[in-house]
Formats: C-alpha cells, sequence, structure tokens
C-alpha cells in the first residue's frame, strides 16, 4: 500500500505527489563532450515525449567525489554552463546538476532547476542552505550511512530557508565494505514525512570501491530495482544514461544502455498506473 504525498506545484507547470506520475531526470554522469549530451538529451526527450514522461535533463560539469585522483572529473563549472545553456535551448527541458561547494551554486542559478546535493553532503547544512535560498528545487541525495528518518533533517533545513522545493533521493545503504542494499521501507518512512521520493535506480546498483580504484557495479540488477521502487509509488526515477556504458568515464558499470531505455521505461510506466491507481 503506497502512502502518498501531498500534492504540489514542481516546475514547468508540472505537479507531483498523490497519484501523479513519475518524472525521470536522465543523462550521463558526467559531461565528456557536448556531441553526447546532444545525443543523449535528444534521444531521451523524444523517448519521453513518446510515454509522457515530464523529462528533466542530468548531468555533472564536475565530479568530485571520484574514487581515485586520476579519475576524469568533467569540464569544469564555466564550459559546464556552457554546455546546459546549449541543451536548455535546443530542447527546452528542465537541467539538473550537482553543486559540491556553496560557491558553485549562485553562478548555475539562470540555467539550472534543480540544485542536487550529493550523498556525500547530504549533511552540509551551508550547501544545502544556499541551493535553498535560490528559490529553486534542491534534490538531496540519502547519503549512504543516513537512515531515512534522518531526512527529516534535511527537510527542516531547507523550510528553515523559506522554501518548500525539495525532495529526497534513495540510492541505497552501505552494507559493510564494497556493497549498497535498497531498503525499500525508505519509502514509506520518507512519505510519512510528506517528503517527495526520488530512486536512483543506477547508484543503487554501485559496489562502492568495488574494482579496486574505481567503484563498480551491477548493472544487471537495475530494471528489478527500479521496478520494486515505482511499485512503492514514487515521485520520480534518476538514471545515469549513456550510449556505450563500458567507454564512459565515470560509472561505467552502473550507466544504463540508451537503447535499452525505452523499454524498460515502458514497463515503469505500467507499474506506476497499478501502484497509483485509486
Amino acid at each position: 500500500m503506497t502512502i502518498p504525498i501531498k500534492k504540489r506545484e514542481f516546475i514547468h507547470g508540472k505537479t507531483i505527489g498523490e497519484n501523479e506520475p513519475f518524472f525521470l531526470i536522465a543523462g550521463p554522469c558526467v559531461m565528456e563532450s557536448k556531441e553526447l549530451l546532444d545525443r543523449v538529451a535528444g534521444d531521451m526527450q523524444e523517448i519521453c515525449e513518446k510515454l509522457g514522461i515530464f523529462y528533466i535533463f542530468k548531468s555533472s560539469f564536475d565530479k568530485a567525489n571520484r574514487s581515485s585522483v586520476h579519475s576524469y572529473r568533467g569540464p569544469g563549472l564555466k564550459e559546464g554552463i556552457t554546455y546546459f545553456e546549449f541543451i536548455k535551448k535546443k530542447y527546452n527541458v528542465p537541467i539538473l546538476t550537482d553543486v559540491h561547494e556553496t560557491n558553485q551554486v549562485k553562478p548555475l542559478k539562470d540555467v539550472v532547476d534543480i540544485y542536487q546535493i550529493p550523498a556525500f553532503l547530504s549533511r552540509q547544512t551551508d550547501l544545502i542552505s544556499e541551493a535553498a535560498q535560490t528559490g529553486k528545487w534542491v534534490n538531496v541525495k540519502k547519503g549512504q550511512f543516513l537512515a531515512p528518518e534522518d531526512c527529516r533533517h534535511i527537510k527542516t533545513k531547507i523550510e528553515e530557508n523559506d522554501s518548500s522545493k525539495y525532495m529526497v533521493t534513495e540510492r541505497g545503504t552501505s552494507f559493510g565494505y564494497n556493497n549498497l542494499v535498497f531498503d525499500i521501507r525508505a519509502i514509506p518512512i520518507l512519505h510519512g514525512y510528506d517528503i517527495p521520493v526520488v530512486f536512483d535506480a543506477t547508484h543503487s546498483a554501485q559496489l562502492p570501491g568495488g574494482s579496486g580504484n574505481i567503484t563498480g557495479g551491477q548493472r544487471e540488477f537495475i530494471p528489478d530495482l527500479v521496478t520494486a521502487a515505482v511499485s512503492c509509488g514514487i515521485e520520480g526515477i534518476f538514471m545515469e544514461v549513456h550510449p556505450d556504458p563500458p567507454l564512459a568515464k565515470s560509472d561505467s558499470t552502473t550507466q544504463f544502455y540508451l537503447k535499452d531505455i525505452g523499454k524498460l521505461l515502458t514497463r515503469l510506466v505500467k507499474f506506476d498506473r497499478l501502484a497509483k491507481e485509486e
């Protein structure tokens, strides 16, 4: 049995909560090239339009929390902004990206619709507050070390900055070393605090540090994990997608194949309708 949150205005005229269909946040993990972003955004927009899914583009201009100091991090803030401006102008889609430091927030204000707080920074009060003060939506990744009940404090931090534009992304919980487990109880617990819930289908399949100097993962479990989450009546899905994941410069073991995303989303739309029917 799902516990719906109250309906509320979202972005671009979209509403979320109660029995509204899920939205999708998707894109390549990190900005590898303008051409990659263009291809993924175009294909994802086309797929989501056919399926009636509200689409939000995601990519990172800087991956500051890489396992190795030698790992590719991205083009940086200045060039990243130009890429976002290109995608927004060409496809007219909302944009989400990560911020790691307070000084990254204001420069992105005119191009980003949703600020994302990485899981490792989910307790960083100054960063959350800075993002909330922009008046934009803030998506906080629930830290692998946080209980779902702890997320009520995240909600309070944002509300105390005169904003109600918050959501929390479930992305698995640390289970010993180099492993994550998705505890499905987190969804109704977060809904119990009237917090919109996004499920991170790709990071939940990670094996942190499980491949030596990079994070490993089990891509084959993504469809089952996200289907279980959708069956609980979540508000959104987060997925990193790539035309050729094994060649991706970040999260190569868990990014989902772009060619396969349409089939999976078709299935998830059906489960979503079943979970939310009156």
